[in-house]
């Protein structure tokens, strides 16, 4: 390995250590609660779920589009999820946490990267969610917030989704 090679290994590195360490952070105060002890559902949230994710329009709430997910809720708080609704070549995997609110409600916060077709990292999506689980289907309220490289908000959205707990 040249010495710049070694040099951009290093530091990317570095990165992956500092945006692992933002995760566990972010995750480490959300987790004492993230069971339910919800007696319909012995999982509450915890599990994988097959989601329609439909975007509206903030104000007039006219529908934009709609798509499917996926989401796995695991156990201890932590949310992982993907979707058809952007080309994945362009976009990554959504990751965030979750945790229980009061009976059959939870939140979780997940982010994603969006790419330019040339490869630079152009945004991050932040989904806000509150869930209310019946049973083995969820419905829930999204707020998105997308950001800028510097971390500037420049749009924001809306939108709903219905699940089915992936059996």
């Amino acid at each position: 390995m040249t010495s710049r090679n070694s040099k951009r290994f290093a530091a990317s590195g570095r990165a992956a250590g500092l945006v692992l360490a933002g995760m566990l952070f972010l995750g480490s105060g959300l987790t004492a609660r993230a069971q339910s002890a919800d007696a319909r559902s012995r999982n509450g949230l915890e599990g994988t779920w097959r989601v329609q994710v439909t975007v509206s329009d903030c104000e007039t709430g006219a529908v934009l589009r709609t798509f499917p997910a996926l989401f796995a809720f695991a156990k201890g708080g932590t949310v992982t999820n993907t979707t058809a609704g952007q080309f994945p070549a362009l976009f990554t995997p959504g990751f965030g946490v979750w945790r229980h609110s009061e009976g059959h409600t939870y939140s979780a916060v997940s982010e994603a990267f969006v790419f330019s077709p040339a490869g630079a990292w152009i945004q991050t999506h932040r989904l806000t969610r509150v869930i209310t689980v019946d049973g083995d289907e969820f419905t829930d309220k999204v707020a998105l917030e997308i950001f800028d490289t510097s971390g500037n908000l420049i749009v924001t959205g809306c939108g709903t989704s219905v699940a089915t707990r992936f059996k």
